[in-house]
């Protein structure tokens, strides 16, 4: 009785390792006939939004006063741009570091940055004239903003699967098979998120700086759309 148990259990096993045989070289077949694609949809798209990094640096022996004088021109730019509509105000990074001479420390530096959002250009153009009697500029740019940037993916987006639907027909009519269907499909956005236009490390300007001269300019969204399709015989 227990001889006829084992063969029985061999014999189970035999077959259920020939029924995964078969449904693994029938996964494979139907692999055989798989096509990677990739298509993409772009469009110029002009910018609409400036960010603007200004930042308050001083340097000396005392970092209590140094963090005092910096602490009152991030205030005195906050409020500049507090009453100006339209403009939103973000305080950044915060750093204090140890300076040296000769590889012995003779001070201390202070540095905070700040940055503004706007999308009226002569608005922001003369707030950061003004901000320069006192503020350093990092860098000046235009970003589209993220509702125009969405507006123009979800454009694209359909673009690219329409064409991707086009050229899987193309293919598929191409090797002669009546029709193909979908296996995968990752649909992925690409875009810079902020144009610089101008940057400067110098010294603080005179009370007299003129506003900057900004020019929106346009910028390049991309929708790339990659698949695998199946080309189907019957």
């Amino acid at each position: 009785m227990t001889r006829r148990l084992a063969h029985f259990q061999i014999a189970t096993l035999l077959i259920l390792c020939i029924f995964f045989s078969q449904a693994s070289a029938g996964k494979q077949e139907q692999r055989y006939n798989r096509i990677n694609l990739s298509v993409s949809a772009t469009a110029e798209i002009e910018n609409d939004t400036l960010v603007a990094q200004l930042y308050v640096q001083k340097e000396g022996r005392d970092a209590s006063q140094l963090t005092k004088q910096t602490n009152q021109d991030i205030d005195w730019a906050i409020q500049q741009a507090k009453q100006i509509p339209g403009i939103t105000v973000q305080t950044l990074d915060y750093h204090t570091s140890p300076t040296y001479r000769k590889q012995s420390q003779d001070g201390w530096r202070v540095r905070q940055s700040l940055r503004l959002t706007s999308q009226d250009a002569l608005v922001m153009s003369q707030l950061v004239g003004t901000l320069q009697q006192r503020l350093m500029v990092d860098h000046i740019g235009y970003k589209i903003s993220q509702k125009k940037r969405d507006e123009a993916e979800n454009r694209l987006i359909t673009q690219a699967i329409s064409a991707f639907k086009t050229r899987a027909k193309l293919i598929s009519t191409a090797w002669e098979q009546p029709s193909y269907r979908l296996v995968s499909m990752n649909v992925n956005t690409s875009g810079r998120t902020v144009q610089p236009m101008f940057k400067q490390r110098a010294m603080m300007m005179s009370e007299a700086s003129s506003a900057p001269a900004l020019e929106r300019g346009k910028q390049t969204v991309q929708v790339t759309a990659r698949g695998t399709i199946e080309l189907q015989k019957h």
